[in-house]
């Protein structure tokens, strides 16, 4: 039995709860009209469904599914890829970030955090987060330690969660209700934790699934100063969701739970999707097809027109039958004619495709074939077409990339999985920069503007001493900000300048040599010059 303390607890977990339902009701309907049509391996938001049913029964066209996956794949490539670098770290106070040592520090422990992702199951995860980042609107990527590859991620299912925001309009308290085999459950938290009724049902029929509540929420009560989990940031609470037994309370130092929404409304606190965005267009497309399969199967198998006298036998459909009528009659057996333009309905379907397709900014990803194009034209298309989504980029940063960086490297640093920072860098605070193949591409028009810049200033500086007021090592930085070049790649400053000193010393000495080289011509040719004016005056 618990304690009258954990009795008022669970109630009062159960009626926040039970309000977050509420709140979340008006949704459910929505995700699982926009699952059954684009995401219908995820289609059970408000249907119970078991596994390995058939899902596509509903879908009668796959243009919105296929569009779903591309957007999914380039958000992947564009933001998160394997093959690129899509962060860095760099310290608040500018002044650090020019000094070698802490640089050095800041590549090592970067080049450590892509080895510990590179390790661990980020990748598959990310991609199924941004799959209901893009049907619901709302997705939810759990970030967990894990002794044998560091990090452990996990793709919370839409249905499982119920958020609220703080006053700033970020997620930070999450209710999760979501199910596990009881055996599984008893496994995880413990036999002496987990209710008398659970330790029966997993001893009884371990595969049968139970009913937990992960509730993770900002404490407004607690000393930063101890290290303890009762006095974390965040309060973490697992509870039996049917008996209401408390099983654990814990904390985080930070949110497990990164929640990010595609596009959100001032009003609401779920987010909105391109699926939601093309739902009316993908359920007419869905309508049309169905209606021109039947009528081209009226077409192929066409109704037929019978005399309703005179027929004695039965109509034969099969190849080479033979049906009698009577002789010197029109009564004859004809087919009905369904009028069914087939080019017109072609053309209404392919419009509604292209819709969907725009829906999902599948136009703008894809670059279209032209064999006149240059390399240079087509790494222009390119950023174009990766700046088309730089509003939706702005919210990932924020909601998805900022919390998942911050996340992995505070489980980094406290596993002690970085080398010791030297003493200048403790106490430091760091900032994340995006070097992603679309956060670049946002910052291309930057790179442009400055190479025009420097263009017309060259053109200029022939009949005015423009070139002036360029700093040639601040230019230099800018470029190598922009494009987001490796540290490894560039020297640092004072390598910069004991090369200049050391060329400067070197153009002295070449020209002292010179001097030498003039001084003692001369002296050679006014050697017979002397001797010729001496005998001139003899």
């Amino acid at each position: 039995m618990q304690s009258q303390e954990f009795k008022a607890l669970a109630k009062q977990l159960k009626d926040n709860l039970s309000r977050l339902q509420e709140k979340r009701s008006n949704w459910e309907s929505h995700w699982q009209e926009v699952s059954d049509y684009m995401l219908p391996r995820k289609a059970e938001i408000t249907k119970e469904r078991t596994r390995g049913d058939k899902r596509h029964t509903l879908i009668y066209d796959a243009t919105a599914i296929h569009a779903l996956e591309l957007l999914a794949a380039s958000l992947h490539g564009m933001l998160t890829s394997s093959a690129n670098k899509w962060f860095s770290l760099r310290f608040k106070e500018t002044d650090l970030n020019s000094i070698d040592e802490a640089k050095e520090w800041l590549e090592d422990a970067t080049s450590r955090m892509y080895d510990a992702i590179a390790k661990s199951n980020f990748q598959q995860e990310i991609f199924e987060a941004y799959h209901d980042l893009i049907a619901f609107g709302t997705s939810c990527l759990m970030i967990e330690e894990d002794q044998d590859d560091i990090l452990l991620f996990s793709a919370r299912h839409i249905k499982e969660i119920y958020i609220q925001e703080n006053k700033k309009g970020y997620v930070d308290t999450i209710y999760r209700r979501f199910k596990m085999p009881s055996q599984a459950a008893a496994d995880k938290f413990g036999l002496e934790n987990v209710s008398r009724d659970l330790v029966n049902k997993a001893r009884k029929n371990p595969f049968d699934d139970v009913q937990l509540v992960h509730v993770v929420r900002p404490r407004l009560d607690f000393d930063p100063g101890k290290q303890d989990k009762k006095n974390m940031p965040f309060q973490s609470i697992y509870m039996e969701y049917e008996s209401g037994h408390i099983i654990s309370i814990g904390g985080f130092k930070e949110s497990p739970y990164v929640i990010p929404r595609y596009l959100k409304a001032s009003t609401e606190q779920y987010g909105r999707s391109p699926g939601m965005n093309a739902l009316p267009d993908v359920k007419v497309l869905n309508k049309m097809v169905e209606n021109s399969l039947k009528a081209a199967a009226k077409q192929i198998d066409p109704p037929l027109l019978i005399p309703d006298d005179g027929m004695l036998a039965p109509v034969r459909m099969s190849p080479g039958s033979i049906n009698y009528y009577r002789s010197g009659s029109r009564d004859r057996i004809e087919p009905l004619n369904i009028n069914a333009n087939n080019a017109t309905t072609l053309n209404a379907e392919n419009q509604r495709r292209d819709a969907i397709v725009k829906m999902f900014h599948v136009d703008q990803l894809v670059i279209s074939e032209n064999r006149n194009m240059t390399a240079t034209e087509v790494l222009q298309r390119q950023e174009e077409k990766m700046r088309i989504l730089g509003p939706v980029l702005g919210r990932l940063q924020s909601e998805l990339l900022s919390p998942l960086i911050i996340r992995i490297f505070n489980i980094m640093l406290r596993q002690g999985l970085f080398q010791p920072a030297p003493d200048i860098l403790q106490s430091q605070e760091l900032n994340i920069e995006y070097v992603s193949p679309m956060a670049l591409a946002q910052r291309s028009q930057e790179l442009q503007s400055i190479m025009r810049g420097l263009e017309l200033f060259g053109s200029l500086g022939q009949t005015m001493p423009v070139m002036d007021y360029i700093d040639e090592n601040g230019f230099i930085k800018q470029i190598i900000d922009i494009l987001g070049l490796p540290a490894k790649m560039i020297k640092s400053d004072a390598q910069v300048q004991e090369i200049r000193e050391q060329r400067a010393a070197e153009q002295q000495q070449a020209m002292e040599m010179q001097q030498q080289m003039a001084e003692s011509q001369m002296a050679k040719n006014a050697a017979p010059l002397a001797k010729v004016v001496q005998d001139g005056s003899e």
